[in-house]
C-alpha cells in the first residue's frame, strides 16, 4: 500500500490531479500494512470514488486522463483487466484506459508467479499495458525503504513523462559521492 500512498503524495506535490479507487481488498491490505485509515488515504487524492461506482467519470472513455496507474496491483485485479471482466470501477477504468490507448501501468506486487500469471502479463502487454513490478534498483544505493519506494514510484511516473525528482538516474552520483566532491 505504501506505493499507492507515496504515488498520491508525489502527484499532489508535482501538481497532477489524481483520481482514486480503493478496492475492498486494498482497504484490508491498508489496515494490515499501515496505521492509515481509508478516509486518510482518500484525502490524499483530488477525487475519490467507491469501487462499486461504475457510473463514475473515470468509467467513460470521454473522461480526459493521462492514463492510469494501479499501485499496488494484485494478481486478481490484473486478471480481471486482462479478461475484460470489469466487476468494479477499478477494473472498468483500467479497461477504458486500454480501450482509449492511454498508458496503463500495473505495479504487480505478488511473487512468485506461476505460468498463468506470466501468460496474463503477456496478454496485458500485448493489449498495451505496462507491467511494472516495484523491483528494487540497487545501483541507486538505497539507504531506506523510502528510497526503494521512491524509485519504484518515480519510474512509474517516468512512463507518463513526469519527473518528480525522486529517482536517482543511472550514471548519476550517489548522494555520498556528491558530498565527497
Amino acid at each position: 500500500m505504501i506505493l499507492g500512498i507515496r504515488m498520491l503524495s508525489v502527484l499532489r506535490r508535482i501538481g497532477v490531479e489524481s483520481h482514486l479507487v480503493v478496492s475492498r481488498s486494498a482497504e484490508v491490505t491498508l489496515a494490515h500494512e499501515t496505521d492509515m485509515k481509508v478516509a486518510e488515504l482518500r484525502a490524499l487524492a483530488d477525487v475519490s470514488y467507491a469501487a462499486a461506482d461504475i457510473g463514475a467519470a473515470i468509467a467513460s472513455g470521454s473522461f480526459r486522463a493521462m492514463g492510469m496507474i494501479v499501485a499496488p496491483c494484485s494478481v486478481r485485479t490484473m486478471s480481471e483487466i486482462a479478461t475484460g471482466v470489469t466487476s468494479t470501477l477499478l477494473t472498468r477504468a483500467a479497461d477504458v484506459t486500454l480501450k482509449e490507448r492511454r498508458p496503463l501501468v500495473l505495479m504487480v506486487r505478488e511473487t512468485p508467479l506461476h505460468l498463468g500469471h506470466l501468460r496474463t502479463m503477456t496478454q496485458l502487454a500485448e493489449m498495451g499495458a505496462v507491467i511494472a513490478p516495484p523491483v528494487p534498483a540497487f545501483y541507486s544505493r538505497p539507504q531506506t525503504i523510502d528510497d526503494l519506494v521512491d524509485h519504484a514510484v518515480g519510474r512509474a511516473l517516468d512512463l507518463f513523462g513526469l519527473d518528480a525528482g525522486i529517482v536517482r538516474r543511472w550514471g548519476e552520483p550517489a548522494p555520498a559521492e556528491v558530498l565527497e566532491t
